[in-house]
């Protein structure tokens, strides 16, 4: 009988060891997730999105399917890949990314195609408590540009964010101190300069960007322009391209992403 006891006693603490640990992700005040960082949970998130862009960053990953599951299979997903300022105006260039699905932390915008509603993601995942930032320099300008998600609830002066009034386009623009911040998993943008220039985004399809391999042949020399068709560089290698800032160049009359 005893030895029956602890065996009982064994199974039931291993049981509780490895019991997976229930999730409910705030999206509003956040939620502290120290103690859950690195242990697969049963996590729940219940995100209120509007029709058109929001901004969204996940302490976990989600696939293509489970975007779609979670958000409609008419949903877009796009990722930060550059910025560049002319005439006072900093565009910032989005590129579809919705095949890789969402990393953990990473920030994105997301396009809704449904009604203002609150939409429900439940999946058992490993979280990840890291920070992750997306950040450029600004060609065309000496400022940088930063795109963070919000694990928290980030209330303070200097950022810019997508208002539901202006989320047709995901036009960032500056949130003053008396809006209520940034709830958590969405996310803001920054700048080194502060929140007095004019934002505008530009979207590119997955196959808009190419490699640079793929326009610059081997021992090639290219003329390198920005998106507006500004000059940067002339007799460029392929080398030499690699080594520019990361951001999108205009080459061979074909958009190319620097890394």
């Amino acid at each position: 009988m005893k030895k029956f006891y602890i065996m009982m006693v064994m199974a039931l603490s291993s049981l509780a060891i490895n019991a997976q640990q229930a999730l409910y992700l705030s999206t509003s005040k956040g939620t502290a997730l120290d103690k859950y960082d690195g242990k697969e949970c049963k996590v729940t998130v219940n995100r209120y999105l509007f029709h058109g862009w929001n901004t969204l960053s996940l302490p976990f990953a989600v696939s293509e399917d489970e975007l779609n599951e979670a958000f409609g299979a008419d949903c877009r997903l796009e990722q930060l890949v550059g910025a560049e300022e002319a005439n006072g105006i900093v565009t910032l260039f989005f590129q579809d990314c919705k095949s890789a699905g969402i990393q953990a932390n990473k920030p994105y915008i997301l396009y809704f195609t449904g009604e203002n509603t609150s939409a429900r993601l439940t999946k058992t995942a490993v979280i990840d408590n890291s920070a992750s930032v997306a950040w450029f320099n600004v060609k065309g300008s000496t400022d940088r540009v930063e795109m963070v998600g919000a694990q928290q609830h980030v209330n303070e002066s200097g950022l810019y964010g997508v208002l539901a009034v202006d989320n047709a386009d995901a036009k960032f623009v500056a949130v003053d101190e008396s809006k209520s911040g940034f709830y958590a998993t969405r996310c803001y943008v920054k700048l080194d300069s502060g929140a007095d220039k004019v934002l505008r985004t530009m979207h590119l399809a997955a196959g808009d960007v190419t490699g640079i391999s793929q326009v610059v042949a081997s021992g090639a020399k290219v003329d390198v322009y920005t998106i507006s068709g500004v000059k940067m560089a002339s007799g460029l290698n392929a080398e030499q391209v690699s080594k520019l800032q990361p951001g999108i160049y205009v080459i061979n009359g074909q958009k190319v992403a620097v890394k």
